[in-house]
């Protein structure tokens, strides 16, 4: 028998049998030289023909991709066609006379290697130029590019890690379960995952060599992989196949005791604000306006920002909508605005920092946004993220004072505005804690990085303190200022629904998540009065560990295991 450890991702019990990821696109030989009457001319052409089709064919299938799939297909697709990484390709084929495959492979793998060596968000990228340049080399060969394996039955998928084209497009219905031995929790493959709600584990080191046909059990709650499931771990695959069935979510998010905790989405476009509402949240809790950016080499018209923002509001006319300006930078560069390299662009020149450097662009979406809401009669309120500093947080009110839009807010991303929550809320009406970042900057651990996968849990003692800190500064702005201050949480952490109740206890006033976790959220937030939530909250901080957390406030919560949560 052979166990498995790693972190889970979204919770489930399942007992299957493992399926590999098949083998990658092999490396074209080293040395190759053009095909005798190949031209370098007609080889050059080649490798950016290729490019572009990869591209167009990331991007059609980000159409039928899921919010979060959608956004990381776009991102992936505009790495198929960087100008750095073909200019590199198409010299060494005009310069060595190399064939436009073997070109590309090393012009990718020298790409590939700077990003690692730049650390932090950068480095997370090299899954994706691996991809890219697998797909640019099949298309070049005329190879079918790397995909999702076939199977004549459900199964469980196990890789190293998977590439974002893969993940955004699983069907749950083939794939049961996801096991990797690299990557982190707040990773693109556990993202997507969640947003699918297929139990997974990452950062689970040996499952690349389980053999195929191996019937394994997965405990995505405690991050176990065991090759010989016991009559125990059967037990407990059956309850979960046969739980509870989760209710629909009526539309109003409270506790048993009937208060109130309004439940939003996190929506990228028109679309996926559709889904959302179509889920009955009751309005939008963070929209990621990059999404709109993703895939352009130029920064869109305020025109064309104004219709995407327009369809969203239209999704939920006369409701809440926060609305994040661009958060571009680390994971999510943009050719116009992100310019310079970056020694670690986590740490760098992101979110709000970028109307530093290049100024104008914040201002015009500012524009597209109030443009927007003018035809509009939801309630509009507007945030900007990465920011550290009171004088930042005055300076983007006065933006946004100065164009129309009154309720004002900004993410609470790092240490800095946690501690500086109370004066922060002296010039801002709400603050957003993107728990994502928070996490990986409190705990000084990378969020994508696999080997920290263990420090990069919102369920970090640390973490959670954060969080109470922060509401503890917007009720003291709210005692000072005689008005209410709101705090909300929109990252990931809003959508596991234990540590939503912990993070209702710790009096956050609303929760923001993929649209999907709605439903298990409510259900486990309506088993719990406000009395019972502050009391697993204490209990909870309390604890020494993120392990001990979590199974203290699961221990109080006995709705999870009924619903299979």
């Amino acid at each position: 028998m052979t166990v498995y450890n790693g972190v889970g991702v979204y919770a489930g019990r399942v007992i299957g049998e493992v399926l590999q990821m098949p083998e990658p696109i092999k490396e074209p030989k080293p040395g190759l030289k053009l095909a005798e009457g190949e031209t370098a001319e007609s080889a050059a052409e080649r490798i950016q023909f290729a490019a572009e089709a990869v591209k167009a064919n990331l991007l059609e299938r980000a159409e039928n991709a899921s919010r979060d799939g959608k956004a990381v297909l776009k991102s992936t697709s505009q790495m198929a066609t960087d100008r750095a990484l073909l200019k590199g390709a198409k010299k060494l084929v005009e310069s060595q006379n190399m064939a436009p495959e073997r070109a590309i492979w090393e012009a990718a793998s020298d790409f590939a290697a700077q990003m690692e060596a730049l650390g932090g968000y950068m480095a997370e990228r090299v899954t994706d130029i691996h991809d890219v340049r697998a797909r640019i080399v099949a298309e070049l060969t005329g190879q079918q590019a790397p995909g999702i394996p076939v199977h004549d039955k459900p199964f469980i998928l196990a890789a190293v890690d998977l590439a974002p084209a893969d993940t955004a497009t699983l069907n749950p219905e083939e794939v049961i379960a996801l096991i990797t031995s690299d990557g982190g929790p707040q990773a693109h493959t556990a993202i997507l995952a969640r947003g699918l709600g297929l139990p997974a584990i990452v950062a689970a080191k040996g499952v690349t060599e389980i053999e195929n046909g191996t019937r394994v059990y997965i405990d995505s709650n405690e991050g176990i992989i065991d090759t010989e499931p016991s009559v125990e771990q059967e037990e407990a695959a059956h309850k979960y196949a046969n739980r509870q069935p989760l209710p629909e979510f009526d539309g109003k998010g409270m506790l048993a005791d009937g208060f109130e905790v309004p439940l939003y989405a996190n929506v990228g476009d028109g679309k996926s604000a559709e889904k959302a509402a179509g889920l009955k949240a009751e309005g939008v809790g963070l929209l990621r306006t990059e999404f709109g950016f993703l895939g352009n080499d130029t920064e869109p018209s305020v025109e064309t920002q104004a219709e995407t923002y327009k369809s969203v509001f239209d999704a939920f006319p006369g409701q809440h909508i926060v609305v994040r300006t661009l958060d571009a930078g680390a994971d999510k560069p943009l050719p116009f605005l992100n310019v310079k390299e970056e020694e670690n662009p986590a740490l760098g020149v992101r979110g709000f920092r970028t109307d530093w450097t290049v100024p104008g662009v914040l201002a015009r979406q500012l524009q597209a946004i109030k443009q927007a809401s003018d035809g509009s009669d939801a309630d509009i309120w507007v945030m900007a993220p990465m920011i550290s500093t009171t004088s930042e947080a005055r300076t983007f009110k006065n933006m946004l004072d100065e164009v129309g839009l009154k309720t004002h807010g900004v993410m609470v991303e790092t240490p800095a505005a946690v501690v500086n929550s109370e004066a922060i809320l002296g010039e801002v009406d709400f603050v957003s804690i993107g728990t994502n970042d928070l996490t990986q900057y409190t705990m000084a651990a990378d969020r994508l990085l696999g080997d920290l996968a263990h420090l990069n849990n919102p369920w970090q003692p640390a973490v959670l303190k954060m969080i109470k800190l922060t509401v503890e500064g917007a009720q003291r702005a709210s005692e000072t200022h005689g008005t209410k201050k709101y705090v909300s949480v929109c990252g990931e952490a809003a959508a596991d629904p234990a540590l939503a109740v912990v993070l209702v206890g710790l009096g956050v006033d609303t929760l923001s998540m993929n649209a999907g976790a709605i439903a298990a959220v409510s259900a486990v937030l309506k088993s719990v009065t406000r009395e019972q939530a502050q009391e697993i909250a204490q209990l909870v901080l309390a604890e020494i560990s993120s392990a001990e957390a979590k199974a203290t406030a699961r221990k109080h919560l006995p709705i999870l295991d009924e619903l299979g949560l």
